[in-house]
């Protein structure tokens, strides 16, 4: 039987496998209608009682069809979610059975383009899954690997994604290099300084070229929940008050819709009498009835989808105009790229933060590093990708496959340590 090495990118909002082995070079694979990256969401279909990956989870339940979503599961990772079941239809599922239905699609997918089994693995993880708790940390890891397990994978191992990319850069380097790895998400910031040039990619231990690793638990998710409470939340009552202007009105429920992995925490009879009693003693009770509206409708994951749309609008153009009407409820306002900076301005100081940590640990001013090598998507949000540039001005910014170089880094290094 044919041996190939692969890694696996398993990300927040997107996830690659890539392969090597043999004489052939790292390849992403085919995931979903030809392309290499897939949407990380299921979707349970209750109208015909099967399971939906990927993209055509996503358009399943845009175009109306009854079910279930469900996105950045990986978020449930190191948290008390993981071992909690939701409801799906008449059955209580755990999330991290959830989690490893995605995980097997992926080895289904994989395997029927390579035409074998895939037995070596190499996954991505962040540097931290979990901010300020290493216990919490390790056992993310810990029940990643599980999961992974589960699926019929035998020989697993980890790598940091920032390292993968790294990886994937260093094949294009002609001679020494400081580069400095920015791997922004849609869960996880993650930063390395590390040496680069062609003879230390030719070694199987890089262990002493890794200067410092260094992350936080923010990404492009946060960015579209910031984004979210800035300027929709309020169209729905969000930081009014009550009647009598004793209190602001609770915030949970806003909190939990503009969170990709918590709005489902919502859908339940429990929430909707609270929400009613809510709009009872509202300051605008009709602002907080099309908050009502939309949870009886199970509208979440499409508006948190349309505040996304309007974050990656602002990548190319100043102003966007944002727009999400549904049965008795029709929220419009414009959004400028001055708002969205203003939004994630404490996004983008963790972020920076986090840098410093890095560089401080590598033992490095920022003037030292010549390359700054951007990978993830989140990187082309102008307040991260322009915040990046300006703390070095004077190194070489490179964009690598903001989707695919993690994978093929990882598949690199599937090669390095199982062939």
């Amino acid at each position: 039987m044919a041996r190939t090495q692969c890694g696996m990118d398993f990300g927040t909002s997107n996830s690659t496998l890539a392969a090597a082995g043999g004489n052939m070079p790292p390849r992403l694979l085919p995931l979903e209608d030809g392309k290499p990256t897939i949407p990380s969401a299921i979707f349970f279909s209750f109208e015909e009682d099967r399971t939906f990956f990927g993209r055509q989870a996503v358009s399943e339940y845009v175009t109306g069809a009854d079910g279930r979503l469900m996105r950045s599961i990986k978020s449930v990772l190191g948290t008390s979610l993981f071992n909690d079941t939701t409801r799906v239809k008449r059955d209580a599922l755990k999330f991290s059975e959830i989690l490893g239905r995605f995980i097997a699609e992926l080895k289904r997918r994989s395997e029927a383009s390579l035409g074998h089994e895939i037995e070596d693995i190499v996954c991505g993880r962040p540097v931290r899954f979990v901010d300020d708790d290493d216990k919490a940390d390790a056992e993310a890891q810990r029940q990643l690997e599980g999961a992974v397990r589960a699926q019929g994978f035998r020989h697993i191992e980890f790598q940091f994604e920032p390292i993968a990319a790294a990886l994937d850069y260093e094949q294009q380097v002609r001679g020494e290099e400081l580069g400095l790895v920015a791997d922004i998400g849609g869960g996880t910031s993650d930063f390395t300084v590390i040496r680069l040039s062609p003879e230390r990619a030719r070694r199987a231990d890089r262990k002493a070229d890794i200067l410092a690793t260094a992350g936080v638990h923010v990404g492009g998710t946060d960015f579209d929940r910031l984004l979210s409470l800035k300027k929709v939340m309020p169209l729905m009552g969000y930081g009014t008050e009550t009647a009598d202007g004793k209190r602001p009105l609770p915030s949970a429920p806003y909190y939990d819709l503009a969170t990709w992995h918590r709005i489902n925490r919502l859908y339940n009879q429990k929430t909707l009498l609270e929400l009613h009693s809510t709009y009872q003693e509202a300051q605008f009770p009709d602002l907080v009835s099309m908050l009502i509206a939309l949870v009886e409708d199970r509208q979440g994951h499409r508006l948190a989808g349309r505040v996304e749309e309007a974050k990656i609008a602002l990548s190319e153009a100043p102003q966007t105009e944002f727009r999400f009407v549904t049965r008795d409820v029709k929220l419009e306002t414009p959004i400028t790229v001055e708002q969205l900076h203003a939004a994630l301005e404490g996004a983008t100081g963790s972020i920076a933060a986090a840098i410093g940590r890095t560089l401080a640990a590598a033992g490095v001013p920022g003037s030292r590093i010549d390359t700054l090598i951007l990978t993830g998507g989140s990187t082309r949000v102008p307040a991260v990708g322009n915040m990046l540039r300006a703390l070095f001005p004077e190194a070489r910014a490179v964009e690598t496959d903001a989707f695919g170089s993690v994978g093929l880094g990882l598949a690199l290094d599937a090669m390095r340590r199982f062939s």
